[in-house]
């Protein structure tokens, strides 16, 4: 029964549903949940240090309940779009609802979009990938499966990182700093993988063309098929959802550098070089996202054996209040400046 606890993960668009359902003031209901229930209850719930066993280790790498728990991630987010375009084009909304909305189907994108997403990228299959990247593409990020596996994991905690924050930079310049720097990044990666192979820019292989293909194909057949609203709708629906990801960017690894060695060279990412939290309800919520640290370490590892780390720095919350935090760049600072390791402060 303790590996249904996953099941939780789809609290956030049950309430969703529930908005879209009710309408009225309940559309914000998705915010609220997300950012204020699930921070309080971070507060009560203990925080649990307990890695698993060999055995244990085992036996959930055999059960097929995790991983079905996160493809049946696809159908729920795209069918909680698909139903929200219906209803946006459909419905004559209040602005309040409107907006509410939009921000209750963008968290549900980050979420249970982008973050799955994220841990499937990281699959050996082409399936897994395959929906992976499906995740990815309502929130107009699937370049992010570029350049976070092959500039990301490479570069993490060095000033070459776009999703690594600087010590002191706010999480709102951090927005767009890492959007942009990450784009054009996927860019480079993408260049750099096609010349390898020596294969054109043009060619069949080039995966940041087909992206940039099937996201503008997305956005048109929403137009057409539901209308200017939608479109709207649609559009800050995916702003929402990868400006999450990108505030989960900013906690995962403020502040945190590696240092050179004597050849010049960066030194190995190490469990220091990401943050970690294991407060139980954020663990639950985002698929032990939390656990970044052991993620890094080894990102071929699945979520539900993700250990914990004591070298590893540890948050004072979990990230859903982490990220409320972030929001206040003088508390952020005050509360995380202190914990980072000093020889780390770029002065």
């Amino acid at each position: 029964m303790k590996d249904l606890k996953y099941l939780a993960a789809f609290s956030i668009p049950l309430v969703a549903i529930l908005g879209l359902i009710l309408r009225n003031y309940w559309v914000w209901a998705t915010p609220i949940f997300a950012f204020v229930c699930i921070p309080i209850l971070e507060l009560i719930f203990p925080v649990d240090t307990k890695n698993l066993n060999t055995a244990e280790v085992d036996s959930k790498l055999k059960r097929k309940l995790f991983d079905w728990l996160l493809y049946l991630n696809l159908p729920i987010v795209f069918g909680l779009v698909f139903y929200a375009l219906f209803i946006v084009s459909n419905e004559t909304l209040a602005t309040y609802e409107f907006v509410g909305l939009i921000f209750s189907i963008g968290i549900v994108l980050g979420v249970n979009g982008i973050n799955v997403g994220h841990e499937l990228g990281h699959r050996q299959t082409t399936n897994e990938r395959f929906i992976g990247k499906a995740l990815f593409l309502p929130s107009f990020y699937m370049h992010f499966y570029i350049e976070h596996n092959f500039g990301h994991h490479l570069h993490a905690a060095t000033p070459e990182d776009p999703a690594t924050a600087r010590y002191n930079q706010s999480v709102y310049s951090f927005w767009f700093t890492s959007t942009i720097r990450q784009y054009f990044s996927a860019w480079r990666i993408q260049k750099k993988l096609l010349k390898n192979n020596n294969q054109s820019f043009f060619s069949i292989k080039n995966d940041m063309l087909w992206y940039t293909f099937f996201q503008l194909t997305y956005l048109v057949l929403v137009g057409l098929l539901f209308g200017t609203a939608a479109l709207v709708f649609a559009f800050f629906a995916g702003v929402v959802g990868f400006i999450l990801l990108e505030t989960v960017n900013y906690i995962e690894h403020y502040g945190l550098l590696r240092l050179k060695t004597k050849s010049g060279r960066y030194e190995r990412v190490k469990e220091m070089h990401s943050w970690n939290s294991n407060h139980v309800i954020g663990r639950i919520v985002l698929y032990e996202l939390t656990r970044h640290s052991d993620h890094h370490y080894k990102s071929s590892k699945k979520y539900q054996i993700l250990d914990c780390h004591d070298e590893s720095p540890q948050m004072p919350f979990g990230y859903p209040t982490s990220m409320v935090l972030a929001m206040v760049p003088p508390l952020w600072f005050k509360i995380m400046n202190k914990r980072v390791p000093r020889e780390m402060v770029v002065s």
